[in-house]
């Protein structure tokens, strides 16, 4: 038989999709202050927000005659009509006070703007209570005690007090990172957490939430189209986590988590981050209201864009775009921090563009050809001789090449430092920009071998690969069958120089496993350009002329994100001798 349940469970149903635990509480809080233009907003929680959380604020409060209709279901001051299509504020639905009130004690004290007094009200666990005068300045403060004690089966799902503190300062911190302008405060059992005051722009109170290093390892993100409008900065390649919690994204000022905008993010930083590590980032997408659905569901965390494919070409476009402007930038290498003895090792940050004012693109380009050509194989291998001295070349960012250690890492001096270069690291990076010209200006040119190369394979590996031939021949590499188990490499990509063939044929082979036939090689033109890449670079090991280092080191000035390989990690270090000076207590 069917029945009506009491408006009491009805109410702590409908609180379960919006306050799941303390930190949706803290959210929903925080967001009514935000949404009435508060300045300064302080928050505190005892037992990581189970025991009590208390939001007060300095914005315009609630009159005394809205205040009992505010802890009505779907009251709100929010929508000026009924379109749920034009939402502007970060609340809407009218949910989150009644909610929070139908699993807590909730009290709540208000002055509104122009009010002559502040008034109380307070609702426990559904049995809402009398209106009382009360003392405060304008602003609203908003608490509530025993989250959940009316519910136990809700109560025991929770996590400790630590996971649950840190869930709600990393939401708070999400918030704050889109209203730069507001003050925030965080307490957890009577000690000050976290603190931001209103920030002058947007990059410092992101290194409030990120850290400091946070502004010298990033660059800025902006691109507008169409009427959508991208912002923030983002972390240079070289700077990465394991988790993608680092990776923060709002739409309309909205923190957000959705699977179209990391997707992009991703394509973004396609072939610049190591397999398993995320970069991070702050984006901030602004679009008309019409073009995004927010109404998904009670959390609001989850949304819809109207054309997802034109939101994910501008990030991918404006990523791509602002990263490859930073040219040859990288990161502090891990361990590798500002101040102190520790600064020493810190990379080049200068912001210098190809084709800047450090040498003329035509110079670069044909002191880069030096290094495009074929390495001699006669290498004497004695340690080659020293770069002569020579101003000019000192002065380029990275300097001239003085000798090389392990036959692997590259010495140049600059005007005011040395700079260390992964020789390996480097040219992989190199070879890789070539083959993205090549592949971009049409067919790339091959090169033939003089004796083709016999490259064993299992059954399977040679029938993926005769599979792509045509394919594989249209990228440079002419490839046939020959036999059940190998294949017969006749030319290669002319970018490569030198390749290591057998190598690289077994990765693609392996690569073709992984992904299958179905998908054409075109669609995936960056993983197997940079597969090629890995195998026609220089390798560690190799003894080079200081011709050849020097010529490495003017392509690398010329060449787009050079900074790190195509994995990710750093192509060079820099000293600069202030800090070695300092290392050595000549400062």
């Amino acid at each position: 038989m069917l029945r009506r349940l009491p408006e009491a469970v009805v109410n702590r149903i409908a609180a379960g999709e919006v306050v799941e635990r303390p930190a949706a509480a803290l959210k929903e809080l925080v967001e009514n202050a935000i949404d009435a233009g508060a300045g300064r907003i302080d928050c505190a929680l005892r037992a990581g927000g189970a025991a009590w959380i208390s939001v007060d604020d300095d914005g315009a409060g609630i009159p005394r005659d809205d205040l009992a209709l505010a802890l009505e279901r779907h009251a709100t001051s929010k929508l000026a009509g009924d379109d749920l299509v034009d939402i502007r504020t970060l609340g809407f639905r009218g949910e989150a006070l009644p909610s929070i009130g139908s699993v807590s004690r909730l009290t709540i004290v208000s002055r509104a703007e122009g009010a002559e007094g502040a008034w109380r009200i307070a609702v426990d666990n559904g049995e809402l209570g009398a209106l009382e005068p009360a003392a405060r300045a304008r602003g609203t403060r908003v608490e509530a005690a025993g989250l959940f004690r009316a519910v136990p089966a809700r109560l025991k799902f929770l996590k400790s007090a630590r996971a649950e503190y840190l869930a709600a300062a990393d939401m708070l911190k999400r918030l704050a990172m889109a209203r730069p302008s507001v003050a925030f405060s965080l307490e957890h059992d009577g000690r000050r957490a976290w603190a931001s005051p209103a920030a002058p722009d947007p990059l410092a109170r992101l290194a409030d939430v990120l850290g400091a290093e946070f502004a010298d390892n990033s660059v800025a993100v902006a691109l507008e189209a169409e009427g959508i409008r991208l912002s923030g900065h983002a972390g240079l390649p070289t700077w990465h986590r394991g988790t993608a919690q680092a990776q923060y994204l709002f739409v309309n000022g909205r923190p957000v988590r959705d699977r179209l905008l990391q997707g992009a993010v991703r394509a973004g930083y396609e072939e610049l981050v190591p397999r398993g590590r995320f970069p991070v980032l702050a984006l901030f997408l602004d679009l008309p209201p019409d073009r995004v659905d927010v109404n998904v569901h009670p959390a609001k965390t989850e949304i819809r864009f109207r054309d997802g494919g034109r939101v994910r070409s501008l990030i991918v476009s404006a990523l791509r775009r602002a990263l490859a402007e930073e040219g040859h930038r990288a990161a502090a290498p891990a361990g590798f921090h500002r101040g102190g003895v520790g600064a020493a090792a810190a990379p080049l940050m200068g912001r210098f563009r190809p084709g800047g004012t450090a040498a003329p693109p035509l110079e670069l380009a044909e002191r880069a050809a030096v290094w495009q050509a074929p390495l001699d194989p006669a290498l004497a291998p004695s340690a080659p001789p020293p770069a002569p001295e020579s101003p000019e070349t000192v002065d380029l960012p990275l300097g001239a090449a003085r000798a090389q250690l392990h036959d692997t890492y590259i010495v140049a001096q600059t005007g005011d430092g040395v700079v260390l270069v992964d020789q390996h690291a480097a040219h992989e990076r190199l070879v890789l920009e070539r083959m993205r010209r090549a592949l971009a200006d049409g067919r790339p040119p091959r090169q033939a071998l003089l004796l083709p190369e016999v490259v064993e394979l299992d059954e399977a590996g040679a029938e993926r690969l005769a599979a792509k031939a045509e394919e594989l021949g249209e990228l440079g590499l002419v490839l046939e069958r020959f036999g059940p188990e190998a294949v017969l490499v006749r030319e290669t990509p002319a970018a490569l120089g030198e390749a290591d063939v057998k190598g690289l044929v077994r990765d693609l082979a392996d690569d073709l496993a992984e992904h299958g036939l179905a998908l054409a090689l075109k669609e995936r033109l960056e993983d197997v350009a940079a597969t090629m890449a890995c195998h026609g670079s220089v390798r560690a090991g190799r003894r080079l002329g200081a011709q050849e280092m020097d010529a490495l080191l003017r392509e690398m000035e010329a060449t787009p994100r050079s900074g790190q390989c195509n994995h990710g990690r750093p192509t060079y270090v820099e000293l600069k001798l202030a800090d070695i000076e300092r290392l050595f207590g000549r400062r």
